[in-house]
């Protein structure tokens, strides 16, 4: 079940007077990115990828919080509204190994929920769809990939994990442009003029 795009705006709208930052613009843009990479691929839905696109990130609505922090509470929240494929987004968005994800014992309880649940879960074209356009996206445009990676590892550091999560976004770029027949960046407004901006990297507790 999903909630309809003025539902899912208003969402964002409440969220960002809980927890102001660009991640509210960054979420509009992830929805903009997965509709109109949706528009071109036949089996995909424009307006559910449109709104599991903008509400991945909705656990940060509860503050400034870890990874597993906020995919832990936008999928109790999108559960308690109802909203079982926004809640699956939230879940897998973050990532793109999966399983594999999880070569570590969990510490966390949140953790130990979400590794349980991606343990028992497929990814299917949505979840590839966010997770793409989840890196295609920042709160001031679209930018390619190597940009948006840059941009996150200056924000958090590098993990051997990253890298191997930056080579499964590729072959999920190299899936979808297959299904579009046209690269993915043809279809992101601005992307040229957005990708040779160069702001500082946003960092937790910053104003923006």
């Amino acid at each position: 079940m999903l909630p309809t795009i003025e539902e899912a705006k208003k969402e964002l709208e409440i969220a960002s007077k809980l927890n102001p930052g660009p991640w509210i613009k960054h979420s509009l843009n992830v929805g903009i990115a997965a509709k109109n990479i949706a528009q071109k691929v036949p089996d995909l839905d424009e307006t559910k990828a449109y709104i599991v696109g903008m509400l991945h990130d909705i656990g940060r609505r509860v503050g400034i919080v870890s990874i597993p922090k906020h995919v832990y509470e936008g999928y109790v929240y999108s559960m308690k509204k109802g909203w079982d494929e926004v809640a699956r987004i939230c879940m897998t968005h973050s990532y793109p190994l999966m399983q594999d994800e999880f070569t570590y014992i969990p510490e966390t309880e949140e953790e130990k929920i979400i590794k349980e649940y991606i343990s028992t879960c497929q990814a299917d074209d949505y979840d590839r769809l966010i997770q793409i356009c989840d890196a295609l996206a920042t709160d001031y445009g679209f930018v390619i990939l190597e940009k948006r990676f840059v941009d996150v590892t200056r924000r958090y550091g590098i993990m051997e994990t990253y890298i191997k999560g930056w080579d499964i976004t590729f072959h999920n770029k190299e899936y979808f442009e297959e299904k579009m027949d046209c690269p993915i960046y043809d279809v992101l407004p601005g992307i040229g003029k957005t990708t040779l901006l160069c702001p500082p990297p946003w960092k937790p507790g910053q104003s923006k």
